[in-house]
């Protein structure tokens, strides 16, 4: 009879497994993060577009870039998959408009760290959306503590009301693109979903995209088509990757890291100072994710 540390010792196949399990969510990690790191540089970068081109306009000359590219590059069956999942399809290409049009529409009021930590109330909630415990609720207060810190610097608030329904609005539809991206890669085969969901959004966004605004020059339509590049093009086909290597939930907690990169990208890339205060705030924000994981 096997002694009993002998017998709590996992069979190679259970170790073969945890391992393979553990690379899988590593290199899903690793494709989270260099998919943050491109949205980050993206939306610094951005910022001169948006006030040349404004907001929406941006938004859905951006998506339409990606959608087109991705289109050319993949060639999906679009007919055979809009028969049985064409809710799906829209459900996911309205997540993915609405999360970039009020995103961008935020930036207009609000500095990059603090818009990207409101949205980031979005990807926590799908983290804690199973707890069970009461206990588990005070992950999300604690990250609107957070939030809070990163509101005010020197006193004053930096957001108006407009800006924070912006920010709590893309809040919600990153919430809901992170639990349909995870459906769609589980559905569609390769790039299909994501390019027919990218063609959704950028229909669905055309109606704010073209009110009250001219056609872009060339000039401007190349630099928009650069910037679809780095996002959302780019992240798209990174966070389809991951969310197929980790659960949807362990994705909305890795995503604690974009409210810190926000911040850093908004100090290196827009000289958008970071008091004391606002860094308390987003460690908060970040802790709040990291206790999250017993949940994952």
């Amino acid at each position: 009879m096997l002694p009993p540390l002998a017998r709590r010792l996992p069979a190679p196949a259970q170790r073969g497994e945890a391992a393979a399990r553990l690379s899988r969510l590593a290199l899903g990690a690793a494709l989270g993060l260099l998919s943050m790191a491109c949205v980050q540089l993206g939306s610094a970068w951005s910022v001169p577009a948006m006030r040349e081109l404004g907001p929406f306009s941006l938004t859905w000359l951006r998506l339409s870039c990606a959608a087109v590219l991705l289109a050319a590059l993949v060639r999906p069956p679009l007919r055979e998959l809009a028969r049985g999942h064409r809710g799906l399809i829209l459900g996911l290409g309205g997540a993915m408009a609405g999360m970039m049009l009020c995103f961008f529409a935020a930036l207009r009021s609000m500095p990059l760290g603090l818009t990207v930590a409101v949205n980031f109330l979005g990807p926590l909630l799908v983290a804690v959306a199973g707890a069970r415990r009461r206990l588990d609720l005070a992950w999300p207060l604690l990250a609107l503590l957070g939030v809070l810190l990163l509101a005010r610097h020197q006193g004053q608030w930096q957001a108006d009301a407009a800006g924070l329904a912006f920010a709590a609005a893309a809040a919600a539809c990153w919430g809901g693109y992170i639990v349909l991206m995870k459906r769609a890669g589980q559905v569609f085969r390769g790039l299909d979903g994501l390019t027919a969901a990218l063609l959704a959004a950028a229909l669905l966004s055309a109606p704010f995209g073209l009110a009250g605004h001219a056609l872009p020059s060339p000039r401007q339509l190349a630099a928009v088509a650069e910037l679809a590049l780095l996002m959302p093009l780019l992240p798209y086909v990174l966070e389809i990757s991951a969310l197929r290597l980790m659960p949807a939930a362990s994705f909305g907690i890795l995503s604690s890291a974009e409210p810190a990169i926000a911040a850093l990208a908004g100090y290196l890339l827009l000289a958008q100072a970071i008091a004391p205060a606002q860094m308390l705030g987003v460690l908060l924000v970040v802790a709040a994710s990291l206790g999250a994981l017993t949940l994952a």
